[in-house]
């Protein structure tokens, strides 16, 4: 298959680094971290600069359920790749700990990416394209109603307004199965992706009247503002 749902467990990791220390983080994450994660069953779904925050570096990794999860974080975390590189790794970071585990909201929902069309180890080529986003807060768990509503009503007007629906996703709420790496826990979101041409789109959609309206319908549904990332692909990401 060219194509084909990956990774029905989801970790969206938010860093927070040290002035002026992203590239060379993302540098060494493309170098080293890339094809030492999948040998142990971690698929690395995509490295994003937040265009928003340069102190900010998202990253998706993911895994086949939460048992492999424990299984293949161990396994990196103890190897050799992993011991010659983290203190560098670990210099150019404040914070790793804000982290969603995430869960297709429908088994079809999740990311479907071309196989090999990962850029080789050693680019250094910008990508073109741009991710955004967007994190609905709620009190409760996500309920099969609201993903209808995305599906029938908001996903529709996205795509009218000029997006692309990547993925989406609900939290994950089984236990923390790699206590090592702390993740938010007790929240409640429903998660979209949605990808562009360029960042001109995005900024295009949000004065769209479609938009506006997505705006006011979704206010209807969720607890707070949504938050908006809006993000561009690293040289090596997968998605874009």
């Amino acid at each position: 298959m060219s194509r084909q749902t990956h990774s029905p467990i989801v970790e969206l990791r938010m860093y927070k680094l040290r002035k002026n220390r992203r590239d060379e983080l993302i540098e060494l994450f493309e170098r080293e971290f890339i094809e030492s994660r999948e040998a142990v069953g971690i698929q690395v779904l995509g490295q994003f600069r937040n265009v928003d925050d340069p102190q900010s570096f998202v990253w998706l990794q993911g895994f086949s359920d939460m048992p492999a999860r424990a299984q293949a974080l161990h396994a990196f975390y103890t190897s050799p790749i992993w011991m010659e590189n983290r203190k560098a790794a670990n210099a150019t970071i404040l914070d790793s700990g804000n982290v969603l585990l995430l869960h297709p909201a429908r088994p079809d929902s999740g990311f479907k990416l071309k196989t090999g069309a990962r850029p080789p180890r050693g680019s250094t080529t910008p990508q073109d394209g741009f991710v955004a986003v967007t994190i609905c807060y709620f009190d409760e768990p996500v309920t099969n109603e609201f993903i209808e509503y995305f599906e029938s009503t908001l996903q529709p007007a996205l795509q009218e307004a000029g997006a692309s629906i990547l993925a989406y996703f609900v939290t994950e709420d089984s236990p923390n199965t790699y206590p090592r790496l702390a993740i938010r826990e007790g929240e409640h979101v429903f998660v979209w992706f949605a990808g562009f041409r360029e960042s001109e789109a995005f900024a295009a959609m949000l004065k769209s009247k479609a938009w506006k309206e997505i705006s006011k319908s979704l206010s209807q549904h969720v607890s707070g503002e949504p938050e908006v990332l809006r993000l561009t692909p690293t040289p090596r990401s997968w998605l874009k």
